[in-house]
C-alpha cells in the first residue's frame, strides 16, 4: 500500500488548540472543552439517565465488539470471556449488546460468532456473569448498569462455515454489492422468500426470550452496517410486502419489535441503526474511490442517501423510521452509518485502513464530525417531534484519541448526544471511562491509534483484538501471522 495521505495524525496535535485549528482548516466544528472533567468536578459524562425503567449511572456506552473467537458451537472461549470482563471493568454504565449474537447458525458472519440460540444458553449467561464480575472488581455497583444483547443475522455477509467462503442470504440483488462481492445477479436461491422471513422473525423472538431469561435487560435488534435488517431498509426493488416503500422495507424490523413487545413486555428494546449509507467503495491499495454509480441514477440502493447524488446523505426517511420505531416501543437508539465491508472510512474513521480497505479519501476527523453532526440533527428532530426522552448513543469517537474526553463531555453538555459510544478504543484501553471520571487523565500508551489490526485480523481468519497495544494479544502467535499478512498486502 502507498504511504498514508498527509493528513496530520491526532497524536501529532499536541493541544486542544491545535485540534481546534485543524478542525477550522477542515471547515468543520465540534464542541470541545479545554480540560477533562472528573465526576467529582461535575462532568456531564457522570450524569445518570433514566430509560425504560432503568437508571444508567453515567453517559459512557460500550458498543458491541466481536472477537471472532467463540467456539464453533457459539459458546464463549477464554478470549470471549476476557473481553466481556474488560467491558465490565471499563466503568461504562451502558453496555450496548456486548457483541453481535446470531439468531440462526446460518446467519453468522464468521464460524466463530456467538449464537443467541438455546444451545448456547449457558454461554450467554457466562458472558453476562463475567461482565458483572469485572464491574464489581472496580468497586462499582451493578444497580445502575444496563446490559443488553445484540441480535443479528449477517445476511449478505454470512460466512457460517468457513472464514474465506461467503454464504450470502440477501434481501435483494444490489448491482454494486453483487459485483464487489462476487454474487451472481441472476441467483434467486439466495434471496429471502417471504415465508422464510416469517421463520426468521420467530428466531429473533426466540433469541430475545432467551436473552431475557438469562438476565439481559434489553436486546438490540441490529439494523446497521450492511447486515440483513439494514439491507432490507434499501430494498426498493424487492416486490411484495417486504420491499418497495419505507413501510414495506422496514416491515421485517418492525414486525420483530412488535412481536418482542407483545410476548416479552418487560424486556426493553434498542436498535443500532445505520442512519445513512453511501455508494460502495472499490477495494484498492490506493486512495478510496466510489464504484461507478452513474448508470444507476436515481439511486435506489441505499438508505438515507440522496437519490440524485448518493455520495450525500438524506435524513428524510431515517427520521421517519426513527419515529416509527419509537412509536412501536423502541426505548433507545444507537446511531451508526454505512458498513465496514464497503465504506470503512465512513463507518469507522481511521488514518490506517484495514487490509481489505483503501487509503482514506478524507481526513478522518471529517468522518468523526459527520457522524456526530448527524446525531445532533437526529436529536434535535426527535425533540421537536416530542421524542426527546428517547436516548441516542453516538458513534465514531475513537479517532479523537487523546481528545475523546474533552469532545465527549462537551457534546453531552451541548445536547448533541445522550451517550458516548466506544468501540475500538475499548479493545486497547477498556478502562478509559473510569480513568476519565475518577482521575481526569488518560494513559496515552493505551490509546487506540486506529491501526485497524482489529479488523485486518478477522478478515483473514484470525481472532480480533488489539495486537499493537494489548499485552495479551502482543504475546499471541497470531500477532506474527498478522504481521506477515500485512507485509504481504503492502508488498
Amino acid at each position: 500500500m502507498s504511504d498514508a495521505p498527509s493528513f496530520p495524525k491526532v497524536a501529532q496535535l499536541r493541544s486542544v488548540e491545535q485540534l481546534s485549528q485543524r478542525l477550522e482548516e477542515l471547515k468543520i466544528s465540534l464542541p470541545i472543552d479545554s480540560e477533562i472533567q472528573t465526576a467529582a468536578a461535575g462532568s456531564p459524562l457522570a450524569q445518570p439517565y433514566e430509560v425504560a425503567g432503568h437508571t444508567i449511572g453515567n453517559r459512557w456506552c460500550i458498543h458491541p465488539m466481536e472477537g471472532w473467537d467463540a467456539n464453533h458451537d457459539g459458546s464463549p472461549t477464554e478470549l470471549t470471556l476476557r473481553r466481556w470482563r474488560r467491558f465490565g471493568r471499563s466503568g461504562a454504565k451502558f453496555i450496548w449488546g456486548g457483541e453481535a449474537a446470531a439468531v440462526q447458525p446460518t446467519g453468522r458472519a464468521n464460524p466463530n460468532q456467538t449464537l443467541a440460540t438455546e444451545e448456547n444458553r449457558a454461554g450467554l449467561k457466562s458472558l453476562l456473569d463475567e461482565l458483572l464480575a469485572g464491574h464489581r472488581e472496580q468497586g462499582l455497583t451493578t444497580d445502575d448498569l444496563l446490559v443488553g444483547l445484540q441480535l443479528t443475522h449477517s445476511g449478505r455477509f454470512c460466512k457460517p462455515n468457513d472464514h474465506h467462503r461467503w454464504e450470502p442470504k440477501i434481501a435483494y440483488h444490489h448491482p454494486l454489492l453483487d459485483e464487489k462481492f462476487g454474487i451472481d445477479p441472476e441467483d434467486e436461491t439466495i434471496v429471502w422468500t417471504d415465508s422464510d422471513l416469517e421463520q426468521l422473525i420467530d428466531s429473533y423472538v426466540a433469541a430475545a426470550r432467551l436473552a431475557h431469561e438469562v438476565g439481559y435487560q434489553f436486546v438490540d435488534v441490529k439494523a446497521c452496517h450492511g447486515y440483513l435488517l439494514h439491507e432490507f431498509l434499501s430494498a426498493r426493488t424487492r416486490p411484495g410486502p417486504y420491499g418497495g416503500d419505507l413501510a414495506g422495507r422496514s416491515r421485517v424490523l418492525v414486525s420483530i419489535i412488535d412481536r418482542i413487545r407483545q410476548e416479552l413486555p418487560d424486556l426493553a428494546i434498542g436498535v443500532r441503526l445505520s442512519i445513512f449509507d453511501t455508494v460502495p467503495y472499490r477495494t484498492s491499495r490506493e486512495t478510496g474511490q466510489p464504484m461507478d454509480y452513474q448508470s444507476l441514477l436515481p439511486y435506489e440502493y441505499g438508505f438515507g442517501v440522496n437519490p440524485q447524488n448518493p455520495l450525500e446523505y438524506d435524513l428524510t426517511e431515517p427520521l421517519q423510521l426513527m419515529q416509527t420505531l419509537i412509536e412501536h416501543g423502541v426505548a433507545m437508539l444507537n446511531i451508526s452509518c454505512g458498513s465496514p465491508y464497503y465504506v470503512p472510512h465512513i463507518q469507522r474513521p481511521a488514518i490506517f485502513p484495514p487490509g481489505d480497505g483503501y487509503l482514506p479519501p478524507e481526513d478522518p476527523l471529517v468522518g468523526v464530525w459527520r457522524q456526530m453532526d448527524v446525531v445532533r440533527q437526529c436529536k434535535a428532530a426527535l425533540t421537536t417531534a416530542g421524542h426527546g426522552n428517547v436516548p441516542l448513543v453516538g458513534s465514531g469517537y475513537s479517532y479523537l484519541q487523546d481528545y475523546l474526553p474533552q469532545v465527549s463531555q462537551a457534546a453531552v453538555r451541548e445536547n448533541w448526544v445522550d451517550f458516548v459510544g466506544l468501540g475500538r478504543m475499548v479493545l486497547s484501553y477498556p478502562e478509559l471511562p473510569l480513568d476519565v471520571l475518577r482521575e481526569g487523565k488518560l494513559a496515552r500508551k493505551l490509546i487506540c491509534r486506529t491501526f485497524s489490526d482489529c479488523t485486518t485480523a478477522p478478515r483473514n481468519g484470525i481472532v480480533s483484538g488489539c495486537y499493537p497495544l494489548d499485552e495479551h494479544y502482543k504475546k499471541m502467535p497470531e500477532r506474527q501471522e498478522l504481521i506477515q499478512i500485512k507485509q504481504a498486502l503492502d508488498g
